[in-house]
């Protein structure tokens, strides 16, 4: 059963939704840039009420500033005491859980790696985890460096390039920006700083073709992330919010052996 309720965040009065359960683990979902809790899609209503079908109770929130909360946005980096008060109403709406485990997408799931210790969450699901800020309208050096390995590795890619239909000036660009991707992210190196402090167990579900979900695979192989994230999925889709036909029951499929590997 789903329960529309508030909760206070500072001197702003915050949005939330509560699909509830029998579970004594929940779910506590933060959503990516400026999403709503209902997510890109629907995607996090429509995930709330098959996991509440399951029996796990599901909190979703709309940070300051954002859809229905009052406020001033901070973006992720400054959405610490959001996700703290939502664990505090998560907690004080479902007195019967005994864990919370965070779900994040996108800078959502660098928002609970970096916050989620502060909140007393027990776990965190990191989803397509926004781990390089890349130039705006760009995509992440991992991502160009794998749509031109592709490229060049195809028999029509040759083609192009042998019968100069490539457009050189736009090859070299993506070269170049290949040349600089293993400097390391700042914000990778955070998100690996906070996780390291924090013990969090951590699972990791992916889109394979989606360029964030790629940026952070670069990431995620570094030194600084060793041993840090349990385990992980890997959905086959190019859709950053699961938009793609069979995308929705990969995704709770998913996030249901996350949960059963988390503990939960």
């Amino acid at each position: 059963m789903r329960r529309l309720l508030s909760f206070s965040c500072g001197k702003a009065e915050l949005a939330a939704s509560l699909d509830g359960g029998r579970g004594v683990t929940g779910l506590l979902m933060v959503t990516g840039g400026g999403q709503t809790r209902a997510g890109s899609h629907r995607m996090y209503e429509r995930l709330a009420k098959a996991l509440s079908e399951s029996d796990i109770p599901c909190f979703r929130f709309d940070r300051r500033g954002v859809g229905d909360s009052e406020g001033e946005d901070p973006g992720f980096r400054g959405s610490g005491p959001d996700i703290a008060a939502a664990a505090r109403a998560f907690r004080a709406a479902a007195p019967g859980l005994k864990r919370i485990v965070g779900f994040g997408l996108c800078d959502g799931a660098s928002a609970l790696a970096l916050f989620g210790m502060d909140a007393g969450l027990d776990g965190i699901v990191l989803v397509n985890p926004w781990l390089v800020e890349a130039e705006a309208d760009s995509p992440p050096p991992a991502a160009i460096r794998r749509h031109y390995r592709q490229r060049l590795l195809s028999r029509e890619g040759w083609r192009e390039l042998l019968t100069g239909a490539v457009d050189y000036r736009k090859l070299f660009k993506g070269v170049r920006k290949i040349a600089a991707a293993d400097r390391g992210s700042p914000l990778a190196l955070d998100v690996a700083a906070a996780l390291r402090t924090s013990r969090l167990r951590s699972w990791l579900i992916l889109c394979e073709g989606d360029a964030t979900a790629i940026a952070a695979e670069a990431e995620l192989k570094g030194s600084a992330f060793k041993g840090l994230i349990e385990g992980r999925e890997t959905i086959p889709s190019d859709s950053h919010t699961f938009a793609r036909p069979g995308d929705e029951a990969a995704l709770l499929a998913a996030t249901l052996r996350a949960l059963k590997a988390l503990g939960a």
